[in-house]
């Protein structure tokens, strides 16, 4: 009875081996999403990490010695130029002006009566020139009191924000000093201080000399900027200057844009990226990231469907990050398909069912940001 059950059961086995190996069975195909490769211009813009600076920067000093008396302005508010910030003792220069005024008013007089005499030769005209040269010192003597009574009111010497007070009232300031009393900072604009790699900044020219890149136009001095919680300044900077000289110890050059500042957003000091347009790329190739894959070695590859439907793993070589794209340098051709849905269920070579995929971009104008820091540019 065993062996009866055990014959049936291989005679089932045999018969559903066969049945699932005729002709008329077909294998699964996967379906996978593919996009086509297009060429659409794409402007290269280079996030430089930089700190911002005040345009002008002034150390108030004084420039008389004294006891300042009384402090004129408000810690942490704005000032203008000229405005008086605070009052030394004013006595001693006082006296010292009006006694050069006295010995002017003196001078003059004495010229004024010499010079009928020396007219008629009643005195020597030596003595009416050593008394016109009298009054000319007296008078300059009498200028000199005058601008130091002058000083005795520290005055802003530019506009902007100042800054708390080191100095307070019975504090003993001297000309001179290496200390300050305190600071006064221009704010709007304000500059923005980036370096960039002298290997790129060379990079750059040659692929403009050769045609690769096209320059930016209008717009290549304008400059975006991104704060320290990763949201975007309200504001378009301008780029000012590069430096033509490269820091030996960093191998870098500096670049400073300036940026309008109305509320005082930006304060000297904070760290920020800035986007700076480096050109044009004609017939950039975009990908969606979710296509590429990295092998070992990490360098990046796609999967390219073929004429017969099967797909082919090939290298390419990416360049800038585009949102959520990637720019390939090489590897990919206009018309091309490359699958970016499906991937795990694929392998090279195999015949695959394809769909074309709402990831296909049908926009004409994209910008790359590139990260000179970005290890995964190739």
């Amino acid at each position: 009875m065993q062996r009866k059950l055990l014959s049936a059961s291989l005679i089932f086995l045999l018969a559903a081996c066969d049945q699932s190996s005729s002709p008329g069975s077909a294998p699964q195909v996967t379906e996978v999403g593919v996009v086509t490769i297009k060429a659409e211009p794409v402007t290269l813009m280079t996030q430089l990490p930089g700190r911002t600076t005040a345009v002008r920067t002034a150390e108030v000093r004084p420039q008389v010695s004294g006891i300042i008396i009384k402090r004129l302005f408000t810690e942490g508010g704005e000032v203008s130029a000229g405005q008086p910030l605070y009052q030394i003792d004013p006595a001693s220069y006082q006296a010292a002006y009006d006694k050069a005024q006295a010995t002017l008013t003196n001078a003059n007089m004495l010229v004024k009566r010499y010079k009928p005499l020396a007219e008629a030769h009643a005195i020597s005209g030596q003595s009416y020139d050593d008394a016109v040269a009298s009054a000319k010192e007296a008078q300059a003597d009498l200028e000199t009191a005058r601008v130091n009574l002058n000083y005795t009111r520290v005055r802003a010497p530019i506009s902007g924000h100042i800054g708390r007070s080191l100095s307070t009232e019975g504090a003993l300031v001297t000309n001179g000093q290496t200390s300050y009393l305190t600071t006064i900072q221009q704010l709007d604009p304000i500059y923005v201080d980036v370096s960039e790699s002298s290997q790129d900044l060379l990079r750059q020219r040659r692929a403009l000399a050769s045609g690769q890149l096209t320059a930016a136009g209008d717009n290549a001095a304008a400059v975006k900027l991104t704060l320290e919680d990763g949201s975007e300044y309200s504001q378009q900077g301008k780029l000012q200057f590069s430096e033509v000289t490269v820091t030996e110890s960093t191998g870098t050059v500096t670049m400073r844009a300036a940026f309008p500042n109305p509320h005082n957003e930006l304060l000297p000091g904070m760290f920020v990226h800035a986007s700076f347009p480096q050109g044009i790329a004609g017939q950039g190739l975009l990908v969606p990231q979710q296509a590429i894959s990295h092998d070992v070695k990490g360098k990046p590859w796609v999967y390219v469907l073929n004429s017969d439907s099967t797909v082919a793993q090939r290298t390419i070589t990416t360049g800038e990050m585009i949102k959520d794209k990637w720019l390939v340098t090489s590897g990919l051709k206009v018309g091309e398909k490359v699958v970016i849905n499906g991937l795990q269920s694929i392998r090279n070579g195999v015949k695959v069912n394809a769909r074309q995929s709402d990831g296909d971009s049908s926009s004409t104008q994209a910008t790359a940001n590139l990260t000179t820091t970005d290890p995964s540019a190739q």
